[in-house]
């Protein structure tokens, strides 16, 4: 993982909760910045030493009320930026089931949905990961592993 030695360094990260109940994936509806109007995660920006894991708790707790019970997490990608100052961690974070998100101002609303199923229009970093070919054959492989069990 990524950590900051650089005071410029700007690291983020993103959880991609999947719900074994539902097999479907949590997508928050975002109402600040530019990007306001688009599907994203949950997440943000680490603060001063933090690891992207313990940001992400944080940003989880902030954005959709609590730390839920987590069953387990899996990383997803590490996109780091050409100029190799911007990092951004998406974690695949498995839940026993769906759960309605006690949402902060940061989101306007939420929706549960099925893997290559997603509202639009997405952030474009995150649709981006969503593309990548790589990170489907992930998504695939955690769903179908889900699946067998």
């Amino acid at each position: 993982m990524a950590t900051s030695t650089i005071k410029n360094d700007i690291i983020c990260s993103g959880a991609l909760f999947f719900a074994l109940d539902t097999q479907r994936f949590l997508f928050l509806q975002r109402t600040k910045t530019k990007s306001a109007g688009q599907w994203g995660l949950v997440g943000g920006m680490s603060e001063p030493g933090e690891t992207p894991w313990k940001a992400l708790q944080r940003e989880i707790n902030e954005e959709i009320g609590s730390i839920l019970n987590i069953k387990k997490v899996v990383p997803l990608e590490l996109y780091t930026s050409n100029d190799e100052k911007f990092f951004f961690h998406t974690f695949i974070t498995i839940v026993d089931k769906e759960f309605i998100p006690l949402l902060n101002s940061e989101h306007s609303g939420y929706a549960w949905c099925e893997i290559g199923n997603y509202p639009k229009p997405l952030h474009t970093g995150l649709r981006n990961t969503l593309q990548n070919k790589t990170n489907q054959i992930k998504l695939k492989t955690v769903v179908d592993i889900v699946n067998s069990i």
